[in-house]
């Protein structure tokens, strides 16, 4: 069997309710991978590009998330709805979805905008100095 020519992975990582970081699969379910999985198989791509359930992607603040690799494109809040436009617009078009897009600087860092801070600085009125 050849390579495939795109790997999905689907964040499919749970999480207690009310966690502060939030859950890509609250349900356990794995609805969105299961929905690329058929909606692949669909339009003739099985064995060209596969659709996994990973563990956590470590984006958890912007989920339910997912990666396209080779391309490297992480794609944040996707919802069932989204499935067919990232299949036709990036998976066979080429062209990424970028309102979906996650910015690089919110990859892998504690910066992030989205992120909440493990220690936030203090407000303007109690620095001392």
């Amino acid at each position: 069997m050849p390579k495939f020519e795109k790997h999905i992975f689907v964040c499919g990582n749970q999480r207690p309710p009310g966690h502060p970081r939030g859950c890509c699969d609250p349900q356990a379910q794995a609805e969105l991978q299961k929905l690329f999985k058929q909606k692949l198989a669909e339009r003739g791509l099985k064995g060209k590009v596969r659709a996994n359930q990973s563990g956590c992607l470590d984006q958890c603040e912007h989920g339910p998330n997912l990666v396209v690799y080779p391309d490297g494109i992480w794609y944040g809040r996707v919802t069932l709805a989204d499935v067919d436009e990232i299949i036709e617009s990036h998976i066979i078009g080429g062209n990424p979805v970028e309102r979906l897009m996650l910015p690089d600087e919110c990859i892998n860092t504690p910066s992030c905008a989205h992120r909440s801070p493990k220690n936030p600085p203090p407000s303007p009125d109690k620095r001392s100095g």
